[in-house]
């Protein structure tokens, strides 16, 4: 069997070149450009990967990007005055804090998020938001990393409607989110965590596994049934490498569909952070339908 390769690279860029024509168009009518804010806390390497990615792309499409930068002793109070000041900043449309937060304030993420105003929530983990998602109504914000993966999808004609979809990880940014969409697409989901007892269970009759562990080479040839679809979400260094979730060699030949880490959800992500800022900007603007 031949195996498709679903490049992410491509699309996203579509997605910022379509995002850089709207911008343009709304600066030269005498608009400001907008606006994202991205809260950083700690020194964590990885995260200052991706937060110095996000500045650099809004900087390609012509968004503003603000940055907040705390040292890792923080007071929640400090970052909790920043957020609040943001929402009520006119030049700012999203804001994001950069997530995962140092361990001394990991257990306080939610109670920071809650603050982001729901119409400024560019990662679409507001309650708010993610209320929206559970019902089915597209007024909310979408997480970007799911919404990222359904476009993919879209894209590469991969239809979710009846189909066995399974989705190993279930945390808030990826598992829950993903699940909601496909839900609402008409899938029929299973949702695999860390307590799931037999995950090969579960994935050998799917048409469709997303996997969003971080755990490297998890999913497996001989875990899925020949003509799968496998997106990966994860992401690890094993021997200065970067790899996924999926055992993306050994799948070859096996499952009709899969993503490649690096370039496949990655570039997607981005993308959608940078289309769910300026969803932000135009409803704000009322300019969502003069585009």
């Amino acid at each position: 069997m031949e195996t498709r390769v679903l490049s992410g690279r491509e699309l996203a860029q579509k997605v910022l070149e379509e995002a850089k024509r709207k911008v343009e168009k709304y600066v030269s009518c005498g608009r400001r450009s907008p606006g994202l804010a991205v809260i950083l806390v700690g020194d964590d390497p990885a995260s200052r990967i991706y937060v110095s990615k996000k500045h650099e792309t809004c900087g390609k499409v012509g968004i503003r990007s603000f940055s907040y930068e705390f040292p890792e002793n923080v007071g929640f109070d400090e970052i909790a005055e920043c957020i609040h000041a943001l929402n009520e900043r006119d030049d700012v449309d999203g804001i994001l804090v950069q997530l995962p937060l140092p361990e001394r304030l990991r257990d306080r993420t939610n109670e920071l998020i809650n603050m982001i105003h729901p119409a400024k929530d560019v990662d679409g983990f507001h309650p708010y938001n993610v209320g929206l998602l559970a019902i089915g109504d597209n007024r909310g914000i979408k997480p970007c990393t799911p919404k990222g993966v359904m476009l993919l999808l879209d894209h590469y004609g991969i239809d979710v409607e009846g189909r066995d979809v399974v989705m190993v990880g279930a945390s808030n940014i990826v598992g829950k989110p993903m699940a909601l969409m496909l839900i609402n697409r008409m899938a029929t989901v299973s949702v695999c965590h860390i307590k799931t007892r037999c995950v090969s269970h579960f994935t050998k009759d799917a048409d469709i596994v997303i996997s969003a562990t971080g755990v490297p080479h998890l999913i497996k040839k001989d875990m899925v049934k020949e003509g799968a679809v496998l997106i990966d979400v994860g992401i690890s260094r094993v021997n200065g490498r970067v790899v996924g979730d999926v055992d993306f060699d050994g799948v070859m030949g096996h499952a009709s569909a899969v993503t490649p880490v690096p370039g496949g959800v990655g570039p997607m992500t981005v993308a959608m952070l940078i289309e769910n800022t300026l969803e932000c900007y135009e409803r704000r603007e009322g300019l969502l339908n003069s585009n």
